[in-house]
């Protein structure tokens, strides 16, 4: 089979229309405003948000479900898969070979249906910087979804079918309120490493160590600053969780191998947890008193979450609410 490569498919996915033709935007043609009109511009969009989205119907009758027109290349989705994940190279550091790895998987039982495809909008789509950022997709609900968009963070609604930006980080970027201990300093042109949805907030981590926190019920940006100040600290992963006496903590792992906490009220700084690599993933657990720490390691850490010192291996047993808990927010 001839090469290919995903930028076929990203041509395709882009330009090709339904009916066969190719769209190009022109940005040169001279508009007439007195033979335009609101109506024409809502008909238009309505075409194209028609042709950019599939349907259960859709599927059931043939369509691909990422509207992928593979009746027009030269190989079907199958052969595509199969030659992808032969040309594909992943990062491993695992200190056993893959094989007998694999001879410890449990056989997967199928004929089990978990989900069924209910629809798909090409119309929204997000930024992804780097392959290995995470969780810049966040489901809030079974119809809402939070993602990244360029210098943006997006709510999509699958109930109105309508995407609004509800947070900002072209543009300068000013607390609303001023907090002790920090110095505001406006940055822009913020590229979102990390973020989370929950309990009315969203926090967002930027490349160059930014913590960005926006309650959803109120205009403007709570708290923004830079948690650290080395050149590659990139903020990795962040949390919003309840302590166990109910107060509201937002916790940031960053590549300068430290987890910070911080009061998710007053924004004040409360502890800051030192690891001997670079963190690049940390959970809190249901009920908020253990942390998992994950980095530039094969081990993962258990660490209790008011002074980060490290667990025992009963508390490994965590691990499980806490994968349960994180279910419905990844990329």
């Amino acid at each position: 089979m001839e090469h290919f490569s995903d930028d076929d498919l990203e041509y395709l996915f882009d330009f090709f229309e339904d009916d066969g033709s190719v769209f190009y935007p022109d940005a040169n043609s001279e508009s007439d405003s007195s033979s335009s009109s609101d109506s024409d511009f809502e008909d238009f969009f309505e075409m194209r948000r028609v042709k950019n989205e599939t349907s259960a119907l859709d599927a059931r009758n043939g369509k691909d479900i990422q509207g992928i027109p593979w009746e027009r290349l030269d190989y079907s989705r199958d052969e595509y898969r199969e030659s992808r994940l032969k040309q594909y190279k992943n990062f491993e550091n695992l200190s056993r070979p893959r094989e007998n790895l694999n001879k410890e998987c449990l056989e997967v039982q199928k004929g089990n249906t978990f989900y069924d495809f209910q629809f798909n909008t090409r119309l929204v789509k997000s930024t992804i910087a780097h392959f290995q950022l995470r969780n810049l997709v966040c489901a809030t609900s079974k119809h809402d979804v939070y993602l990244t968009e360029n210098y943006s963070v997006m709510h999509w609604s699958s109930l109105q079918r309508k995407g609004k930006e509800v947070l900002n980080l072209a543009k300068p970027i000013i607390p609303t309120v001023k907090y002790p201990g920090f110095v505001v300093q406006p940055t822009y042109r913020v590229r979102v490493s990390t973020m989370t949805v929950r309990e009315n907030l969203i926090v967002a981590g930027g490349f160059h160590s930014d913590l960005i926190c926006k309650n959803l019920n109120h205009s403007g940006v709570a708290f923004c600053c830079k948690i650290s100040t080395d050149d590659s600290a990139i903020t990795n992963a962040v949390d919003v969780y309840r302590n166990p006496t109910g107060s509201l903590r937002v916790v940031a792992a960053n590549n300068d191998s430290k987890i910070r906490v911080f009061d998710a009220e007053k924004f004040s700084s409360l502890d800051c947890f030192k690891y001997d690599w670079s963190v690049n993933n940390t959970s809190v657990s249901p009920d908020g008193k253990l942390l998992a720490v994950l980095g530039d390691s094969t081990e993962c850490l258990i660490a209790d979450a008011n002074t980060g010192k490290l667990g025992t291996q009963m508390d490994k047993y965590w691990l499980l609410g806490i994968r349960t808990q994180h279910a419905g927010c990844g990329t």
